[in-house]
């Protein structure tokens, strides 16, 4: 594996990590009754303050 295939595959998750992280932040943004009509899985915990470390929609590595 090359030093430049190497820095593409870093900047490659780094801009999937990214646009997850923006994602989940816009969603959780929204009023809890409009993450529970769109399926939001935490929708439920985010009143309770509680994150169980599942993984994002889009899913964890």
């Amino acid at each position: 594996m090359s030093i430049l295939s190497s820095i593409g595959r870093i900047a490659t998750e780094f801009s999937e990590a990214r646009a997850r992280y923006q994602t989940e932040r816009a969603i959780r943004s929204l009023p809890i009754e409009l993450q529970k009509d769109i399926g939001w899985p935490e929708a439920s915990d985010a009143k309770a303050g509680i994150r169980n470390g599942i993984g994002s929609w889009a899913g964890a590595k």
